[in-house]
């Protein structure tokens, strides 16, 4: 558990970056632009990049055999050029610079994002994931909450100041994980492959990871759309400034926070699928809930129980995903997991911004809501497949 709580660092510094970013990024754009519409496109332009870069370094992570381990290498070449790029975005002088810092952060991040996530599964047996992912989740909570609640402050005083912060977190955070994991040393035997191992796709997707990919997919797609555009409902929809419409999505990641470890331990004991559909029908209520608020109060309270049903999906879906193959192929299938969000992200802020543009903000919370129960649906099919997953676990 040690290991896990230093791993987290890791995860803590690709969450305060993407929430930061989320959150006062489309301020930057706002400065440029007036369709919300484009906004949401520009957005997610990177992940364009990311949706090919991250299935193919998790693959090739699979296969990595150096001195330093098989995923350090590239948090070693990913993070120093993604802190670089970081801290250079809030000093754009133009659109077209904007753009190019974006981009850049984002595709040096889609270096080491997958293959920081892989560690985890490579030094925790099966047993003890959803604790360990409970674990590296609480860390990336906080991560959320400083970006919400001290980015505020930061971005205030200067609008730089945030960004150069989240900065430095990159670098310390890649210190700290250096100095503390040996692959080498800390791997489950088992895990370690040879550069020979190729990955069959058709084995690995079997229909148990296909339905599951897609209930993913839908469940970032509220998410994802949801947090890229929720500082622009804040101030156009309810009248919020800046700074207060930011701080107030910190509720939902304080919430996910105090959940994160507890939402393991559940996992561990009733299982991983038990508490994501757990957490998809509370969303679906919470998001019809937000549609109707009108109150700063009521919102923070809503996005509270909110964080809590985010909690009990995010925390076991990984594990649940590696889970469905074996131990050869998790860098691959982190790389899986984040082609489909990813995929949401590229698809969820441009459409549901086009929705904005037609019918008001309004509209964003029941676009929300409806994408989980389409990931309800999909999740509940999992269970057809479910024979065929122990299947292929006795045949890996």
């Amino acid at each position: 558990m040690k290991k896990t709580w230093l791993l987290g660092f890791g995860f803590f510094s690709i969450s305060i970056g993407w929430s930061l970013y989320n959150g006062f990024v489309p301020f930057f754009l706002n400065n440029y632009l007036t369709s919300t519409a484009l906004i949401g496109f520009l957005m997610t332009i990177d992940n364009y990049f990311a949706l090919f870069i991250q299935p193919y370094i998790g693959n090739r992570s699979d296969r990595t055999n150096t001195r330093y381990g098989r995923r350090m290498p590239y948090l070693m070449i990913g993070i120093p050029i993604a802190a670089l790029f970081y801290a250079l975005i809030p000093f754009h002088v133009s659109l077209m610079t904007l753009i190019l810092f974006m981009v850049c952060m984002n595709l040096s991040m889609a270096i080491f994002r997958s293959p920081t996530i892989a560690l985890m599964p490579d030094i925790t047996p099966e047993s003890k994931r959803t604790k360990a992912n409970g674990v590296i989740n609480f860390m990336g909570g906080c991560g959320a909450i400083l970006a919400f609640s001290a980015g505020s402050l930061l971005y205030n005083v200067d609008e730089s100041l945030p960004f150069l912060a989240v900065s430095a977190i990159f670098l310390v955070a890649l210190w700290v994980i250096f100095k503390n994991i040996n692959e080498k040393r800390d791997a489950i035997p088992n895990h370690i492959v040879t550069t020979n191992q190729t990955f069959d796709y058709k084995r690995e997707l079997n229909s148990a990871t296909v339905f599951l990919l897609a209930a993913i997919f839908f469940w970032f797609i509220a998410i994802q759309g949801m947090e890229a555009l929720f500082t622009l409902y804040g101030v156009n929809k309810l009248g919020l400034s800046q700074s207060a419409s930011a701080f107030s999505l910190a509720f939902f990641s304080l919430s996910f926070v105090v959940s994160s470890i507890p939402s393991g331990i559940l996992g561990a004991k009733y299982g991983e699928k038990k508490m994501i559909l757990i957490g998809i029908t509370g969303l679906v209520f919470v998001f019809f809930l937000l549609s109707f608020v009108e109150s700063v109060f009521s919102l923070r309270a809503i996005l509270l129980v909110g964080g809590m049903f985010w909690a009990c999906i995010n925390i076991n879906a990984y594990p649940f995903i590696v889970s469905t193959g074996n131990a050869h192929s998790y860098g691959t299938r982190t790389g899986l997991y984040y082609f489909v969000s990813s995929l949401a992200a590229i698809i969820s802020p441009p459409t549901l911004g086009l929705l904005i543009d037609f019918f008001g903000f309004g509209i964003l919370f029941y676009a929300a809501a409806g994408s989980m129960i389409f990931a309800l649906a999909c999740l509940l099919r999992v269970n057809t497949a479910e024979n065929s997953v122990s299947a292929h676990k006795l045949n890996g």
